[in-house]
This record gives C-alpha cells, structure tokens and sequence, in this order.
C-alpha cells in the first residue's frame, strides 16, 4: 500500500525487560476515580455514571523523554495514575472477565491545562483542550500482567523535585480495574493496545518548567521525566 503522506509513526510503549514494545492504538481516562480527588475538585463521585474522556494515542511520552510545557496555559497539573494495557478487546464485557483481557500495568501522568478545564467547566464544554493536547501522557514501561501482583494495597505515589505530592493505593479507586473496562466496553469497542489511565488521587498541583517528576506504581512500574 502506498500513501499521498508519509504513514505517521506508530505510538508504542517499550516492557521491561524486553526489547519488544507495546503497540498503543487508543487512550481513554476515567476521571474522579478517587473519592477525595472529587472533592479537591468540588466535585462530587456518581458511582452510576463515571465520568470518561480520551487522549490522541500520539499524546503519550516515552522512554523518559523531557515533557515540553505545553502552549495556552499558565497553568500545568500533574495527575498521577495507573496504566492499564489491553491485550485483548470485546463489546459489553462482563467484570469476572475482564481481568483477561489486561496485557500489562505501568504508571503515568494525566497532564492537565487546568485554567482551560476551568474555562470548559463554567461553559459546560468539552475538555478536549485541556487533556488530549501534545505531550500530555506521559507513560512508563509496561510490567506484563503475569509478572505484576496487583493489589488493594498497592502504592501509587507521585513526587515533584523529590517532594511527595500525591499517594494512595488501589483499593481507594471508585472503580476497580475490571469495573472501568467492563463500563468502557458498553461504550466502544475495545481493542488490543488500548490503554486505560484509571484516574487520579488527591494532590494535584501545577508543574513547572524545570520540574523533575518520580511516580510509581508500588513494586510494578516507575517513571521519571522533567519539565522543560
């Protein structure tokens, strides 16, 4: 096949302890997955309806790459969250399975414009511009599930210039890893290489440049990246 372009390249995540990578077809967020979160937010947690949005697969950072700060804001959030990828994909998929279709965990950053969220919020628009810009997930190496040991007291930790901002553990989740990809798939069809951010604790604050990050998913995954 030919193309009128050059193909743009393929977003991918590299795994540890491999030299093969991980294929990223979509990325979709799940917010106010933490209960205090929500009310740092003052907003409120409607366990019936969770809230979901997306980012362009080519938003991802990898490698530990420098993250630029991104243009039209004066105002940067940081979000820690843990990564979920899809091996495997369906339609209307049950919770008790949905554990089988998990590749793989990693850790990373939801990177919020905050002011252009508070601009979207008082006009009940979108938040497309203030999540799914260049740059704005930045994303570990990929532990594969059946090296991972996942549980609800696992720690999932961001520090800024060597600072603890943000720290919970799973079992704080609204919705646990199956829930949210049972609920994504009455919503889309899910794939192999999609990727699920699972929301973010309380301690969200703004990133500078010059900022140096360290999050962690407890015994799993770790990124470190700056601001620049």
């Amino acid at each position: 096949m030919s193309y009128v372009i050059p193909a743009p390249l393929q977003p991918s995540l590299p795994v540890y302890g491999s030299d093969q990578r991980f294929p990223v077809r979509r990325v979709f967020c799940i917010g106010r997955n933490y209960a205090e979160h929500a009310r740092e937010m003052g907003a409120t947690v409607e366990k019936d309806t969770p809230l979901f949005f997306c980012k362009p697969a080519d938003a991802i950072v990898t490698d530990g790459a420098d993250v630029p700060y991104p243009q039209a804001t004066a105002d940067l959030h940081h979000e820690v969250e843990m990564v979920v990828a899809l091996g495997a994909g369906g339609r209307d998929i049950p919770a008790e399975n949905a554990g089988s279709l998990v590749w793989g965990y990693g850790v990373g950053l939801d990177l919020t414009r905050r002011d252009l969220q508070a601009v979207a919020k008082a006009k009940s628009h979108p938040w497309d511009v203030a999540k799914g810009f260049d740059h704005s997930a930045p994303v570990s190496a990929l532990r594969p599930a059946a090296e991972a040991r996942l549980s609800a007291g696992t720690g999932l930790s961001l520090a800024v210039n060597g600072t603890v901002r943000q720290q919970a553990t799973l079992g704080e989740m609204v919705h646990d890893v199956a829930n949210i990809i049972a609920i994504l798939s009455t919503l889309f069809e899910l794939k192999a290489g999609d990727l699920i951010f699972t929301g973010t604790p309380a301690g969200v604050a703004a990133l500078q440049r010059g900022d140096s990050f360290h999050a962690a998913l407890e015994g799993i995954a770790t990124l470190d990246g700056r601001i620049v």
